[in-house]
């Protein structure tokens, strides 16, 4: 079937425990450096009845050893863990926009079934000399950070979360690729950008439906969804539609091509002529 993430499900086994434990607290810091920029994040840990709080989350970041930034994480949550030292997020000083400014980028596990990670990037502004923050959530699916086209501009490399239960069971929906910049503080989508990528997963998620409906696989629309919505995106929308039509004929498909049309539409896919 079709490979997924699950970050934050493996996050949520590697945090949870059943030996309850007294309440200990640490105080962890932890530092990233690039160039001139140091960001140091501190927090405590408290392990109580099995399950970690994390309060007290400060950022700091410094230019040329001069400190701009000291602050409390923005909307902070002491269930919030940072994702440090772990291969499921990141605590990095990095160049997100390819100008010679480096962000700060730190990753955050909210915890939850399905649930979730979020980004907090800290952007400098050389007019006022101070760091401001805006945060992105990923849900369940988290993101990798990638040079897709080597230009030396890092892509989020994720997937569009909207289509988990739109069709399908949680573990029956599959997801289409969603690709985004970072562009002056805000998250832009470049998935057009990679027809490549595009055309590799719409075809994985064919063979995964038509290997799904010789097996009498219930859950066939959870996969045709995110291959109608790749095809949208590679322009093919009709010839999509055409397959899908051909296809899928259960009792329930005039409904479900109708609901399929509506949130494609709304999920910002433009199909054109079926």
């Amino acid at each position: 079937m079709v490979q997924r993430w699950t970050r934050s499900a493996l996050v949520c086994l590697s945090l949870l425990t059943t030996i309850a434990l007294p309440a200990t607290a640490a105080t962890e810091t932890k530092t990233a450096t690039l160039g001139d920029v140091k960001a140091v994040l501190s927090y405590q840990k408290v392990e109580t009845e099995g399950w970690a709080q994390y309060p007290d989350k400060r950022m700091t970041i410094q230019r040329s050893g001069q400190t701009i930034l000291d602050a409390a994480l923005p909307n902070d949550s002491e269930y919030d863990r940072p994702l440090v030292d772990t291969e499921y997020g990141y605590f990095r000083v990095v160049d997100l926009e390819g100008d010679r400014e480096p962000e700060v980028l730190l990753d955050l596990f909210t915890g939850g079934a399905h649930c979730c990670t979020y980004s907090l990037i800290y952007r400098y502004d050389s007019k006022t000399q101070r760091y401001t923050s805006e945060r992105f959530d990923w849900a369940h699916s988290g993101y990798r950070l990638e040079d897709l086209d080597r230009d030396g501009i890092p892509e989020f490399r994720s997937l569009n979360n909207r289509f988990a239960y739109a069709f399908a069971s949680f573990a029956g929906s599959a997801m289409p690729l969603q690709i985004w910049q970072y562009r002056q503080g805000q998250r832009v989508d470049v998935t057009r950008r990679y027809p490549k990528l595009l055309y590799q997963q719409a075809y994985t998620f064919w063979n995964s439906y038509t290997e799904a409906k010789q097996k009498t696989y219930e859950e066939v629309k959870g996969l045709l969804a995110p291959y109608l919505a790749d095809k949208c995106l590679l322009g093919q929308g009709q010839d999509g539609w055409q397959r899908v039509r051909q296809t899928y004929q259960e009792r329930d498909r005039d409904s479900f091509f109708t609901n399929l049309r509506q949130f494609l539409k709304e999920g910002g896919y433009q199909c054109g002529k079926e």
